[in-house]
């Protein structure tokens, strides 16, 4: 290890190089809750690279309120949402921060908001979180599943919003978990958001991100699949439009043996400056023999002046899997489709929305949430429907 024996250094040489040669393994990165462990956030480290850190500097390394925020949830059986100090036993379970504007958050926050789900039949959960306000916030959130409990809980996330957010998903033995996180927040909201998942043996999590509204949205799901038979499906939507910056940084772990996992990100971009970065990692550790796994991301340009950087990363340290695969692809329209279905007397711009909902359609059927599902069918169509939007 190089560096000058400083702790920055130090800490810098591990979160980025060692010697002369960068991190290769992604479970190998410097973690650490405290926000003072981290040197300075200057744009050119690995996951910062794609990011425009001089427009969140202050989320990154400045001071937050780590206060409650009002949120609006109904009183659904079987499950409980309420405040809970940071010396709760949960904290820490599910992962612990590996990048300094997740530190600052974790550092700073007062309280966490705890859901915790113990009813085993299938129930459905809508937290509205409309006020966090403008001013730079600090949030820890905790979503429990216990054991053999069965539920769908949606994050739903709008207003104004200055904000960085840790939220811990804990997923016990033999649950099923569905967790939506729907970024629909005002033009100029900012929003930074990081979510530590550990899936527990015979359990399944469904993790859904959508991302529509703000200015700058980075919404990062780490999920640890350490018991056998954990099974995880990792999935998004985004769709950016003029001056927007929509990021997902996704790490699977499959740490334990005959584990699955499925990635499955898509998004359309749309208007100057519209811009998407999803960065896909996949580790299959020595020990999860007889993993089962396959990411993939999609995206589809639909005006010039878009930006879409796509990267999907898999390493496999052990034979013996089941399979593994990773893909990526980014194009405009498909012409042949097009072809079909103006022949069919269908015009131009109605075709071209067609195939726009057509491909962003089989993620949004898979959340499992019928009136979600309408809305952001809703969404979507309102965006086509904007002043950038495709054939105006």
């Amino acid at each position: 290890m190089t560096g000058t024996g400083t702790r920055p250094s130090i800490i810098s040489d591990a979160t980025t190089r060692h010697g002369d040669v960068p991190v290769q393994t992604r479970n190998a990165r410097f973690t650490s809750a405290d926000v003072a462990d981290y040197p300075e956030v200057t744009g050119r480290e690995g996951n910062w690279k794609l990011t425009p850190v001089d427009r969140i500097g202050d989320l990154i390394a400045g001071e937050l309120d780590g206060g409650r925020y009002e949120f609006a949830a109904a009183t659904v059986p079987g499950i409980d949402v309420s405040w809970v100090p940071r010396s709760d036993e949960r904290i820490g379970l599910a992962g612990i921060p590996e990048e300094k504007s997740s530190a600052n958050a974790w550092s700073t926050f007062g309280e966490a908001l705890a859901i915790t789900i113990s009813g085993e039949e299938l129930v459905e959960l809508t937290v509205d979180r409309s006020s966090f306000g403008s001013g730079a916030r600090g949030a820890h959130t905790i979503i429990e599943a216990k054991p053999f409990s069965n539920a769908v809980v949606v994050l739903d996330n709008s207003g104004a919003a200055t904000l960085s957010e840790n939220v811990e998903i804990i997923v016990g033995d033999s649950a099923r978990l569905t967790l939506v996180t729907v970024q629909d927040f005002d033009d100029d909201a900012r929003y930074l958001a990081t979510h530590f998942g550990s899936v527990g043996r015979d359990s399944y999590l469904k993790h859904v991100v959508v991302s529509l509204g703000g200015s700058i949205v980075r919404v990062n799901p780490s999920v640890t699949l350490g018991q056998p038979g954990a099974e995880g499906e990792l999935l998004g939507i985004y769709f950016s439009d003029a001056g927007q910056h929509l990021e997902q940084q996704v790490f699977m772990f499959h740490k334990a043996p005959n584990t699955k996992g499925r990635v499955n990100y898509k998004g359309a971009l749309q208007g100057q400056g519209a811009r998407s970065v999803w960065i896909g990692d996949v580790l299959i550790g020595p020990d999860a023999s007889g993993t089962d796994s396959y990411e993939q991301n999609r995206n589809l340009v639909l005006t010039d002046g878009t930006r879409a950087d796509s990267i999907p990363n898999l390493e496999i340290e052990t034979g013996d899997i089941l399979g593994a695969g990773h893909a990526s692809a980014t194009g405009r329209f498909d012409d042949e489709q097009l072809f079909y279905l103006r022949s069919r007397g269908i015009s131009e711009e109605q075709a071209r929305r067609l195939v726009v909902r057509g491909f962003l359609v089989e993620i949004v059927q898979k959340i499992g949430s019928p009136a979600l599902e309408e809305r952001l069918h809703d969404a979507i169509e309102a965006e086509l429907a904007g002043p950038s939007a495709v054939g105006a």
